[in-house]
């Protein structure tokens, strides 16, 4: 069996953007599990997320008030076809990130993260893939607003950065 998964993360809305992009939307209709590493920042953001995805799995972020508290875990975990995921919000600078994912979480497959707003795709030692899909709605100093498509399979997964160019969706070019 095959599982479609959308990773997403630092929303931020509606302060850096008032929607999401209509190709994330695009995205989150057709994919088997949605799953966002915090930085909501608002409800209604979640419950239209929520309303949408087939399957949902998210996390609160250090910009989401005491309002998440209820609706969202800091640590969230879930496994598809074969794969354990972790999903948080932020692992601390990027020098020794593997290393200290790989400790935090020893017995994770998939470590989803987000609070940078860059995208990340990288292998701890021993295995543990630590993914990053940037943000869709504030890009900071990267080139693009960014989320990521992956194929789960039989204990594999392949992942897709999707980049959309700040203006392709009237996005602020911050």
């Amino acid at each position: 069996m095959t599982t479609s998964i959308v990773l997403l993360s630092d929303t931020h809305l509606p302060k850096r953007a008032k929607d999401l992009p209509a190709g994330l939307w695009d995205d989150i209709d057709a994919a088997d599990l949605v799953v966002h590493a915090g930085d909501w920042v608002d409800l209604a953001t979640l419950d239209a997320v929520e309303a949408r995805a087939a399957r949902f799995v998210g996390v609160r972020g250090n910009n989401d008030g005491p309002e998440f508290d209820d609706r969202l875990p800091l640590v969230a975990h879930v496994d598809v076809e074969g794969l354990r995921f972790a999903v948080v919000h932020e692992t601390g600078a990027a020098t020794g990130r593997e290393r200290r994912a790989a400790a935090a979480y020893p017995d994770v497959d998939v470590l989803v993260f987000g609070h940078s707003h860059i995208p990340w795709d990288t292998v701890a030692p021993g295995g543990l893939r630590l993914l990053n899909p940037g943000s869709p709605t504030d890009r900071r100093r990267q080139p693009d607003h960014t989320w990521m498509r992956c194929t789960a399979s039989d204990g594999s997964l392949d992942v897709e950065l999707v980049r959309l160019a700040p203006r392709s969706q009237g996005m602020p070019s911050s």
